[in-house]
């Protein structure tokens, strides 16, 4: 069964033109998914749908086969967390461990435990050394990855990151990639949703998702989805690095199906 089901999705902010139009997709239980699309296509705006940020206008979300209403979304809210955008906007606490301990102390956790756990999360994110470090001493990749603690701590049920390494350097959408390649595989039970126009960060999904306008022009693995060219190019997305030098090794006679550089390198050093 289905960990997150999507049919129908519609939405409108203005009653006519629709942001979301007519999405269905289901997200398996402990799967990675990115959502790419173009600024415009809708992305974010379905991230809030999902979390109940705003209100669909038609169709309907399942959670676990159970369809999520006004009457249960809290019990819903409470087994999903949210990462934004921009890493300075979600900072609440005048310390990194303050920050992380927030939610916790929202849901009364005992504060007897509340250290213990503080830590645990700091460090499965490799921010142990930071817990007394005031916001403004981060750079953007640490303080996100303080949200990705403070969003883990909580132990969600899905995880969903709205564009959560557009405002990061080359440096910070590297190291955050890591964290968040590591938290999947640690964390089999976790569902990371990921609104993303990062097509190196889509790559360690199980499922790419594309939209266009609002509706979902495409869906499947990665390694199919973004090695078509022509559906990028027609949405303004380009390919991974590793699959354009995958085509041009092609083109000299070096057949290739990597997923990524390493790989990549292997089979050519193979292919003499």
């Amino acid at each position: 069964m289905s960990k997150l089901e999507i049919k129908n999705l519609s939405f409108s902010y203005d009653g006519s033109n629709k942001v979301i139009d007519d999405i269905s997709f289901s997200v398996p239980k402990g799967s990675f998914v990115s959502v790419l699309g173009h600024n415009g296509s809708g992305k974010s705006t379905l991230a809030k749908l999902i979390v109940g940020l705003l209100e669909k206008n038609s169709g309907t979300i399942y959670f676990n086969g159970e369809e999520v209403t006004k009457d249960n979304i809290q019990n819903f809210q409470n087994k999903v967390s949210l990462i934004f955008q921009n890493p300075d906007n979600q900072f609440i606490g005048s310390t990194v461990e303050d920050d992380i301990a927030f939610g916790l102390e929202n849901r009364c956790f005992p504060h007897e435990k509340m250290q213990e756990e503080i830590e645990r999360f700091a460090e499965s994110v490799g921010m142990l050394d930071y817990l007394k470090k005031e916001p403004i001493a981060l750079s953007g990749g640490q303080k996100q990855r303080v949200a990705l603690a403070g969003a883990l701590i909580l132990r969600p049920e899905i995880l969903i990151l709205d564009e959560a390494t557009s405002m990061l350097d080359p440096k910070g959408k590297s190291t955050v990639r890591k964290w968040l390649k590591r938290i999947h595989r640690e964390n089999k039970e976790l569902t990371i949703f990921s609104i993303t126009h990062d097509i190196d960060e889509a790559l360690l999904s199980d499922k790419v998702l594309i939209l266009s306008k609002g509706k979902l022009i495409k869906e499947g693995k990665p390694q199919d989805v973004l090695r078509d060219e022509e559906a990028l190019l027609a949405v303004k997305l380009d390919m991974p690095f590793v699959y354009k030098l995958e085509k041009e090794l092609a083109g000299i006679g070096i057949n290739s199906n990597a997923d990524n550089v390493d790989q990549l390198v292997e089979d050519i050093w193979a292919s003499k």
